[in-house]
């Protein structure tokens, strides 16, 4: 009698333990788990979810902030330009809000691949080896190289081929690096700088004799009286052509931006962005 009860007491533990086993969580598989602690945490800047970009309500965006006249700092040390005011209207256009994140140039694209922001609005040349790794919005814009020097520089200058034997200037990763390689120009005879203000300064102290930059950021330093332009513009092609970089894999971001630099070409936004900070229309020659 006594091993009866024992067993039948032993039977409605064993369904007891069950019920409740089976009424309880399930254990989460690790990736699942994974993924639930990973969006309470919150999932960094450029994860390609445009779901996520709107409930953020912002894209983060890299730039060169030494770089006028696209993006620079006032006497406020506010955040000026032309790829500012752009990317102000494109925030009324897709409804969110442009984030900047200062960035060393050389090291731009690296950090746009490492999700450390969305995209890079910064006056970026579409050159071949970025579309490699990187696609475009846009172009919103065309720039070639050009040659500054001081305006005591009484040289005869028409190609870059008329610098050989100088030391010249520009900054690292640009495509006026690009350019001077193709030149022929190597460590011996090329100084590249973070930002373009520390190549002006060794231009100002003779350390170099010129330096090439974007022909829309030249006026900015010509107009302070110090350079001048010299020579041919050098490259004049498709690498010309600015954009905003994007990931490869961000095809919704890429299509909202195109969407936003299309309209603004076709209602004239791009064009009057472009007199006030640059005094030409940059956009003129782009389909």
């Amino acid at each position: 009698m006594q091993k009866r009860s024992f067993i039948w007491a032993l039977v409605i533990f064993l369904t007891f333990a069950l019920v409740v086993t089976g009424c309880g969580p399930k254990e989460q598989p690790q990736n699942q788990q994974s993924q639930e602690e990973s969006k309470q945490e919150g999932e960094p800047a450029g994860d390609g979810s445009w779901e996520r970009v709107q409930k953020a309500g912002k894209i983060v965006a890299g730039l060169d902030d030494a770089y006028p006249p696209m993006g620079f700092r006032d006497e406020k040390g506010q955040l000026i330009g032309f790829d500012i005011d752009m990317a102000k209207e494109i925030s009324k256009r897709i409804g969110v809000e442009i984030e900047w994140m200062p960035t060393e140039w050389n090291s731009v694209v690296a950090s746009l691949l490492s999700k450390k922001f969305d995209v890079i609005i910064s006056g970026m040349n579409m050159f071949k080896e970025r579309r490699e790794v990187v696609n475009f919005a846009g172009p919103y814009g065309v720039a070639s190289q050009v040659i500054l020097v001081k305006v005591d520089n009484n040289e005869p200058i028409e190609t870059l081929d008329d610098l050989k034997g100088k030391v010249i200037g520009t900054q690292l990763g640009s495509t006026g690096e690009k350019e001077a390689r193709a030149a022929g120009f190597t460590d011996n005879n090329l100084k590249l700088y973070d930002k373009f203000p520390q190549a002006f300064t060794d231009l100002d102290n003779g350390r170099v004799e010129a330096i090439i930059i974007d022909g829309f950021a030249a006026p900015e330093w010509i107009k302070t009286g110090k350079y001048k332009k010299v020579g041919q513009d050098i490259g004049v092609n498709e690498d010309d052509n600015i954009g905003i970089a994007v990931r490869k894999e961000y095809k919704e971001h890429l299509d909202k931006l195109n969407e936003s630099i299309e309209s603004m070409k076709a209602d004239g936004t791009l064009r009057e962005i472009s007199m006030k900070w640059i005094g030409y229309d940059i956009t003129e020659g782009l389909d």
